[in-house]
């Protein structure tokens, strides 16, 4: 099994770096997978987009259709790429702590 090292910390992770166990997640963890993807701060507007995704995964066991991401954060898609660079699923959903979308490959 995969690990990745930051900070000094290790996760379990997938052959792309998702997390293994998304029971393990918490807000510290966000940072530092933040971090990782090259983003040196989470702002209230990350954090809004990281817990809907969130929500939506505890409930759905998936992560949200982007329709639905940008209906419940208020933002359009390129504002959620601004915040996450390597888009919806690669990025945000990486740092929200949810397993590989399907979608992404």
């Amino acid at each position: 099994m995969p690990h990745k090292i930051i900070d000094g910390q290790t996760f379990e992770v997938d052959e792309d770096g998702y997390l293994k166990d998304p029971a393990c997640w918490n807000e510290d963890v966000a940072v530092l997978f933040a971090k990782a993807d090259g983003i040196t701060e989470l702002t209230k507007e990350h954090w809004k987009v990281i817990h809907v995704i969130r929500k939506y995964y505890e409930k759905q066991s998936k992560g949200p259709v982007l329709r639905f991401l940008c209906d419940e954060t208020g933002f359009k898609l390129i504002e959620i790429y601004k915040l996450f660079p390597l888009g919806p699923a690669k990025g945000a959903c990486k740092v929200a702590g949810l397993p590989k979308p399907f979608t992404c490959d």
